[in-house]
């Protein structure tokens, strides 16, 4: 991926770093996991650059940006804030967002609370409810041996889940519900490298499935209906993200799009780009000329 324009933005708490690629159709601003997850993973996006301009940046508190060293900061209402400003520096009046996970709940936040409306907004494999997301990821991982949910579960009760032990039991759930590539696409490694702890550990918790930070009782489920916009919702079918979850949200989101990936999970658009693609382009496609 070429470099493009890239630098330094003031935020509340911080400066985040952003790169900016190509030029043409709307643009398209790719919010990030985690929280804390850096943008790296999210890198192949950047294919799309041939044909509209394509914009990563790494949240507050990891990656390239900068790491306050404050628990305070790490709220969805700074994020959204973080996000508006983010906007407004690079002048993106009109602009489509795509939220990866996390990033899909930021820019649920930001349309229902705060605006202005975006063009579209694209969510993929992100939950409307963390409740449900930490209920739903509590049966896949009974599908995981029971020797590892054993190794699991002691090491999240004593509170050792940084050893070489726990990061190898859950490591069968990250190949089968985060991403199923082999090996990982570089991009993901350097998002796990990057990761703000702080961020991930204070609003999610040890883990994906164990949801202990200041997320775990995030729900915007009975909001749905107030999202106007036009709106793709898309995962793969093995996603810690269910498809069933995904669907739920789609008949509450007035005119809203389902698209779920095959033999792909939390990471589709790495581990299958395209149909991917193919998906999102259909869909951005007629919005571009609006």
């Amino acid at each position: 991926m070429s470099h493009g324009e890239e630098g330094y933005l003031p935020v509340p708490g911080g400066r985040v770093w952003y790169r900016s690629l190509g030029e043409g159709d709307v643009p398209l601003l790719c919010l990030h996991g985690g929280p804390g997850f850096t943008h790296n993973y999210m890198e192949v996006l950047g294919r799309l650059a041939d044909e509209r301009r394509v914009i990563f940046y790494d949240q507050l508190g990891c990656g390239n940006s900068e790491r306050p060293d404050d628990i305070s900061l790490w709220t969805v209402e700074r994020f959204v804030d973080e996000l508006a400003v983010v906007r407004d520096a690079l002048g993106l009046d009109r602009v489509h967002l795509l939220g990866s996970s996390w990033g899909g709940m930021l820019a649920l936040q930001y349309v229902l609370d705060r605006g202005p409306a975006p063009d579209s907004l694209v969510l993929v494999g992100s939950p409307a409810s963390m409740p449900r997301w930490s209920r739903e990821c509590a049966e896949l991982l009974a599908g995981q041996p029971a020797e590892v949910q054993r190794t699991i579960r002691e090491h999240e009760n004593s509170g050792c889940t940084a050893c070489p032990e726990y990061q190898a039991a859950i490591l069968g759930f990250y190949r089968e519900h985060v991403c199923r590539m082999r090996p990982w696409p570089a991009g993901l490694e350097r998002s796990f490298a990057g990761l703000g702890e702080q961020v991930y550990h204070t609003m999610n918790g040890p883990s994906e499935f164990t949801v202990t930070g200041t997320l775990k009782d995030w729900d915007v489920t009975e909001r749905l209906g107030e999202i106007t916009v036009p709106t793709l919702l898309i995962g793969g079918r093995h996603d810690e993200c269910r498809p069933a979850h995904l669907e739920d949200m789609h008949r509450r989101i007035p005119g809203s799009r389902l698209a779920i990936i095959e033999d792909a999970s939390h990471l589709c658009f790495a581990e299958q780009w395209d149909a991917f693609r193919a998906e999102l382009v259909d869909f951005l496609g007629p919005l571009d000329e609006g």
